[in-house]
């Protein structure tokens, strides 16, 4: 840090949030304040699971009028949200709450937005589009990896614009998030590898990200880079993956490897809630929409990629080198990503784009519509232009780092 080079930082979290084995069973007193009627939106699969039926039996019990909303789609496709909204708008809940996967969850808080404000929900593409507050959410997250029971950001696919698309807002953030590691026992192996190499992600782009130096004077942008407050969470979730996501891998019924990467997915999305993420996932919005892939499978992919293609900015490989040592490697950028690489590996990430269906001819279109994030390239640790994303993705699909760095 140079010395003229001054700290700054935003935290923006839910009011509440409550973290451990059995958190679930404080739902009840969470929503008991927003008032009796509560739109629950849930993963379909999770009905039939008992945790899941006891916890909406348990607030039916109680007096709450619940109404379930369980056909959430798979990308979230932007009308089906719209059809959602409008029924929820009738419903007129007290809270949504929000149980499943990253997907059930944005779903909820593009719900919850619309029954607050109406439709369409394109009014509220980008950041800080969304007027005021939602309907309250509660958020109890399935998966290990998304974060967004702590995040401003819901993602939705709009297939007009060929890719993935961001409704940014600290009204989004919920209003309380109950993260019990017991309704992640049971993921599947790649359903665990996916989610939690995407929280691994979030943690080491918030903490490579460009700082973005604060205007207090005025409204803050939703993601502000690099921050003194977010960082060390950062560096703890990474520490925390890379121990122990192989184990919950392997062993899906490993207890403390699911609470301790469930603790790390929460702290990945307290840290880049506020800071934002950068280029694997600028690339794999695209990706993802072309290819059909899990999300996690594209950014964790992506990212030793992306970490060589900025390794050669000084500020980023100090930082890098810290990354390696909370991965117990020595501390280098080069170690950190040849770190990275053997971790995919040994969750079965695949090594190339190639390998996931994406065709040479391909790349240069998906380099142009990764600049389109202009927020995600805008914090890049570099300054980045499409020769650099098309560069990052030539390896990509080739699975070749530099001669410096492991293949």
């Amino acid at each position: 840090m140079s010395a003229t080079a001054a700290l700054s930082g935003t935290l923006r979290l839910p009011g509440r949030i409550h973290f451990g084995f059995g958190a679930r069973h404080q739902l009840g007193e969470l929503i008991a304040p927003f008032g009796s009627r509560v739109l629950a939106v849930v993963d379909p699969f999770l009905l039939t699971t008992p945790a899941v039926r006891e916890t909406l039996d348990a607030l039916r019990d109680s007096g709450v009028v619940l109404q379930v909303v369980s056909d959430v789609q798979p990308e979230l496709p932007v009308d089906t949200l719209d059809a959602a909204g409008q029924a929820a708008g009738r419903f007129a809940p007290d809270a949504v709450l929000a149980i499943g996967g990253g997907s059930a969850l944005d779903a909820a808080k593009a719900i919850a937005l619309l029954a607050a404000h109406g439709g369409p929900l394109d009014r509220y593409y980008g950041e800080n589009a969304v007027p005021g507050p939602v309907v309250p959410i509660i958020a109890l997250p399935t998966t290990a990896g998304t974060g967004s029971e702590a995040t401003p950001v819901a993602v939705v696919s709009d297939p007009e614009r060929e890719l993935k698309v961001g409704i940014s807002s600290p009204y989004l953030i919920p209003a309380a998030a109950l993260v019990d590691p017991e309704l992640t026992i049971g993921a599947p192996p790649s359903v665990t590898a996916h989610s939690g190499i995407d929280a691994l992600v979030h943690a080491v782009e918030s903490y490579t990200a460009r700082p973005i130096e604060a205007e207090w004077s005025g409204m803050l942008p939703v993601f502000t880079g690099r921050n003194a407050l977010a960082s060390p969470l950062a560096l703890d979730a990474v520490e925390r993956l890379g121990r122990w996501l192989p184990v919950a891998v392997a062993d899906g019924a490993d207890r403390e490897a699911r609470e301790q990467v469930a603790l790390a997915s929460l702290l990945a999305g307290m840290a880049f809630g506020p800071t934002g993420t950068h280029l694997s996932h600028a690339l794999q919005y695209p990706v993802g929409a072309l290819t059909k892939t899990p999300h996690g499978l594209g950014t964790g992919l992506l990212l030793p990629y992306v970490l060589e293609a900025v390794s050669g900015d000084a500020g980023t490989r100090e930082r890098l080198a810290r990354v390696a040592g909370a991965l117990g490697a020595e501390p280098s950028a080069e170690a950190a990503i040849h770190a990275l690489v053997a971790l995919n590996r040994r969750i079965g990430l695949p090594a190339s784009l190639a390998e996931i269906g994406v065709e040479p001819e391909q790349l240069p279109r998906i380099a142009e519509l990764g600049m389109r994030s202009t927020r995600l390239v805008g914090i890049a640790p570099v300054a980045a232009d499409s020769g650099l994303l098309l560069e990052i993705l030539r390896r990509a699909h080739a699975g070749s780092l530099s001669d410096a760095l492991p293949a």
